[in-house]
């Protein structure tokens, strides 16, 4: 990993697309952190305001685990019979600032020893505080394929699948969800970056071009969602769900997905 402090800080944009029941599109500028949870950057004090990658943000968030980001990803990865070893991962993620953190998706991406990819973990956080994980096994052009089985967005019933196309990132990264539901694609959201090493001054300078970022990601969300239901769009009923709940997927490889879908500009 590049930079004082062996990590890399990306300039995004993310754009959702839904195409159904009715077409709506927006963008979201902001920034995100790749990490290796093993050795997360260590800030100057002045600094660690703005970025801290805790525990409790990442993972499935049971209260009273004592466990460091990467042994509760070990733990969730055993409990699936995918071992790492002394593997690399590599964590795409939101860092605390400013006393907040939301992370609607933060993905792993885990090596064996070797270094060959294993797998990638995908783990979603809704509004509501719940936290789920599809672990995934893509293809060499990082596609995969799984069922939805976890509550995103409420104006979406839990069914469905998602094609995912996440790979690596090196130097740019280029990040799409697609979710099929019965009669079509319903939901297209893609994550567009380019990378540089992170250090003080390149945190700075992204911190003051997105100020309030990982409060604005949250906002953001809950603004659209009022626009969608004031204009008339049914809710459906969540189902039961406590936070820290997770319905573990495991998904093998698949090679068959169609070519990504580029998003429209509004």
């Amino acid at each position: 990993m590049p930079g004082p402090w062996g990590a890399v800080l990306y300039d995004t944009v993310t754009t959702h697309v839904r195409t159904a029941p009715r077409r709506r599109t927006f963008r979201h500028r902001g920034y995100l952190w790749l990490v290796d949870p093993d050795r997360p950057p260590a800030l100057p004090r002045p600094l660690r305001p703005l970025a801290r990658f805790l525990p409790r943000d990442h993972g499935l968030g049971r209260p009273g685990a004592e466990l460091t980001i990467r042994q509760e990803l070990d733990r969730y990865l055993a409990g699936h019979g995918v071992r790492l070893g002394d593997g690399q991962v590599l964590m795409l993620t939101q860092a605390r600032s400013l006393g907040y953190v939301f992370n609607p998706l933060t993905v792993y991406w885990c090596r064996d020893g070797a270094g060959r990819p294993l797998c990638t973990v995908a783990e979603v956080h809704n509004t509501y505080g719940d936290r789920h994980r599809y672990l995934l096994f893509p293809d060499a052009d990082g596609r995969a394929e799984t069922p939805k089985d976890f509550p995103v967005s409420p104006f979406f019933p839990v069914d469905g699948r998602y094609r995912m196309v996440l790979p690596e990132p090196h130097g740019r990264l280029r990040l799409t969800v697609h979710l099929d539901r019965p009669g079509g694609r319903a939901f297209t959201a893609t994550v567009r970056g380019t990378g540089r090493p992170a250090g003080p001054a390149a945190l700075l300078r992204t911190a003051l071009a997105h100020p309030f970022a990982t409060w604005a990601v949250s906002l953001h969300i809950r603004y659209r969602g009022i626009r969608l239901w004031l204009g008339g769009l049914p809710v459906h009923p969540r189902p039961g769900a406590a936070p820290g709940r997770t319905v573990p997927t495991s998904v093998p490889p698949t090679t068959d997905l169609p070519p990504t879908t580029e998003v429209p500009t509004p």
